[in-house]
């Protein structure tokens, strides 16, 4: 990822296993923040959530967002992400929150599925970045 500094590619790679911070706006314009799992296509940061949640509800709407990624062997080091959801898809987000699932935990398969929940993925366009520690 060309706006994120050199010193901080080892928070977007899988074995880094770092949380990210997701802000999104209610429709009131107060923020909402949420821990999410993440990963990166090489360029995009991409996160999963299911339809209908305040995230969700909120990304579709006002599409502007901000991301921190801690470090979690160092919470002084992380980055401030600002960015903009470019793509909402159900398209693939089954294999995505597994892909996350084996990431963040070592399973081959999401199993925290409520009956009829609808994965879906976003694709956030990154803005601004601000490195840290």
């Amino acid at each position: 990822m060309k706006s994120v500094p050199k010193s901080h590619h080892d928070l977007l790679k899988d074995e880094t296993k770092a949380f990210a911070y997701l802000a999104t706006l209610n429709r009131d314009s107060s923020p909402q923040v949420t821990p999410v799992w993440f990963n990166t296509d090489g360029e995009y940061i991409l996160v999963n959530s299911a339809k209908g949640r305040v995230k969700d509800r909120n990304m579709r709407a006002r599409p502007n967002v901000a991301l921190c990624l801690q470090d979690p062997t160092n919470p002084y080091r992380y980055l401030q992400i600002q960015g903009k959801i470019i793509e909402i898809t159900e398209q693939g987000a089954d294999e995505h929150i597994d892909a996350l699932m084996f990431k963040y935990r070592g399973e081959a398969k999401y199993t925290y599925r409520r009956p009829g929940e609808q994965r879906v993925r976003y694709k956030v366009q990154i803005k601004k970045v601000d490195a840290h520690g």
